[in-house]
Parts: structure tokens; C-alpha cells; sequence
């Protein structure tokens, strides 16, 4: 008798939310039933809805806005700057959700952060290191923004502020420049045991790392983030031309 192995139930819940956009159920800008229609509807716990959700999100199909719910942004793929700056919530979201500020301040760049940002490692620059956090799920990221000191000046970037509008288009407002485009690196290493502490996830079990490279128009380099992702917690998928 043949085996039959069902998907995951957050898997159901997504490939079902992505097929109602595609077919116009969903259409661009309308809001998406709450958590407790989607448990309802899939007979599925809440960390399992809100994993779904969180997915659809990473993939640039839907975002959250603070205090009014989901909302559809369509599929991805023709607009991919849009697709990378919603992939990871320490660039995008609200900080007041789900993020715990952990350190900001001047400090001397580190390799990684000097390579993104074409400086010597240890030119002082501003960093701001932020855990999010998602309800039923745990830590999802872990990661810090640098910028130049010059791009800093007159952001809150460095203080202990909350950035409501998100660190992008904080910093875009405040020194009225446009971001164009973001390169990454993914790779995966074990975390230190601080980083595993933070992350609740045993100093064993690997992590996914991203460098992003935040430029303009010319490519100059503007900001890097280096980010920690839990392996355990996160499926990343991407969606380009083959022309």
C-alpha cells in the first residue's frame, strides 16, 4: 500500500493564501482574513498561522501594517527591490513589533560590515542591533545595521529610539536619498553562544547568515546588515526571470 505523507500544515495554509492572489480572490490591497478566521478555516494552531503568514510576508505576497492587519501585495517577481526589502524585518518593519533593541551606537567596523561598506575594518561607524520576534515562533532575527558615520549624523540610527517607519525609510526621509538595490550573501555557520542564548537555539544547530549591501543608483554602499536567521524557522524562497 502506497505511503501518503501530507505537507506541513503552515505549507497548506501558504500554497492556499498564494493561489487566492493569484487567481484575484486576494486582489492587490485588500486585507486578509484575521489569525483566528485563517485557524478556523485550516484547523491549524496559531503559531502554525502566524508561521504561514510570517512566510508570505518574507516572499513580498503580503505586509503588515501596524494596528490595521495584512494586507496583499500581489505576486512577487517584476519588482525585485521590493521583494528583497520586505524579505528580512529589521529593514522594513515597524520597530515597535516584536523587536527588542540590543545595542546602538558608534563602533569600530567589523571585516564583514568594512568589506559591504568598502571601509578599512575598524573605521568607526554607527551600528544598531535589533532581535525580532515573532508570537508562537520565537526569535526570528538577529541582526545589525551599520551605516558610515556621515550617513548617521542627524537619523536616530544611534540612539535608543524606537524607528516606527522602519530603518530604511527612516533614513531615507531624514537624509533625503533613495535606495536602489540590495545585494546579499547568504551562507550558514554555527552561532557563538551568545548569539545561540538570543536566538534560543543550541550553539549545535546552524544558522543562516545574510550580508546585505544597501546601495543608490551608482552602486555606492550605503548601509550593510548582517543578520542571523535560525535555520528551524525560516524558508527562504526567491522568484526571478530566467531572461
Amino acid at each position: 500500500m502506497p505511503i501518503e505523507v501530507a505537507p506541513p500544515k503552515y505549507v497548506v495554509i501558504v500554497n492556499a493564501v498564494q493561489q487566492r492572489i493569484e487567481d484575484g480572490t486576494y486582489p492587490p490591497g485588500s486585507m486578509l482574513p484575521s489569525e483566528t478566521e485563517l485557524i478556523r478555516e485550516f484547523g491549524a494552531s496559531r503559531p502554525v498561522v502566524v508561521r504561514a503568514l510570517d512566510l508570505l510576508r518574507q516572499g513580498a505576497w503580503i505586509e503588515s501594517r501596524q494596528g490595521k492587519g495584512r494586507f496583499v501585495l500581489g505576486r512577487p517577481g517584476g519588482d525585485e527591490q521590493r521583494s528583497r526589502e520586505r524579505r528580512y524585518a529589521l529593514l522594513d518593519d515597524d520597530e515597535r513589533a516584536g523587536s527588542t533593541l540590543l545595542a546602538a551606537g558608534t563602533v569600530p567596523a567589523p571585516p564583514r560590515a568594512a568589506v559591504a561598506l568598502g571601509l578599512e575594518p575598524g573605521t568607526p561607524v554607527v551600528a544598531r542591533r535589533r532581535l525580532i520576534t515573532v508570537d508562537g515562533l520565537g526569535p526570528v532575527e538577529l541582526g545589525t545595521a551599520f551605516l558610515p558615520v556621515e550617513l548617521a549624523e542627524g537619523t536616530r540610527v544611534g540612539t535608543d529610539d524606537a524607528m516606527p517607519e522602519g530603518l530604511l525609510r527612516h533614513v531615507a526621509s531624514r537624509k533625503r536619498l533613495r535606495f536602489d538595490h540590495v545585494a546579499e550573501r547568504i551562507s550558514a555557520r554555527l552561532p557563538s553562544k551568545e548569539e545561540a542564548a538570543l536566538l534560543r537555539v543550541s550553539e549545535s544547530d546552524a544558522v543562516l547568515t545574510a550580508l546585505l549591501t544597501i546601495c543608490d543608483r551608482t552602486a555606492k554602499p550605503l548601509m550593510a546588515l548582517d543578520v542571523l536567521l535560525p535555520a528551524a524557522r525560516h524558508e527562504l524562497e526567491d522568484v526571478y526571470p530566467l531572461d
